[in-house]
């Protein structure tokens, strides 16, 4: 694997953490009535939209368990529309974000070389 990929899955992996602590134990309303919250979420989800975008097809496809397709309809609605409908930044944060780091922390004890920042 690449350096490359290594920090990208880093970045999502961090990111996917950011998410998991701003919106532990939120409820829905709480979340929408928080603008500060909601304009971090949304940059960490671009951020993990768009390094999924730059992780190579050979990564993506040894590490199938995750949604990559869910991460780039995020990213394409993030580029036509500027940003979600409720239900799915709701569904992003509640389901997509747990599910990836999931699995992230399956594939660093199983293939720690995906993970690897030197050559």
């Amino acid at each position: 694997m690449t350096i490359v990929s290594g920090a990208l899955l880093k970045i999502i992996e961090e990111s996917c953490e950011s998410i998991l602590t701003l919106t532990e134990e939120v409820e829905p309303e709480e979340f929408f009535n928080s603008r500060i919250t909601q304009q971090e979420v949304m940059h960490q989800i671009r951020t993990i939209a768009d390094s999924a975008s730059n992780l190579s097809f050979d990564i993506k496809n040894k590490m199938a368990e995750i949604d990559w397709a869910g991460w780039h309809f995020l990213q394409n609605q993030l580029a036509v529309t500027g940003g979600f409908e409720r239900d799915a930044l709701w569904f992003s944060i509640k389901s997509l974000v747990p599910a990836t780091i999931m699995w992230l922390r399956v594939f660093r004890k199983s293939t720690p070389e995906f993970f690897a920042m030197t050559p």
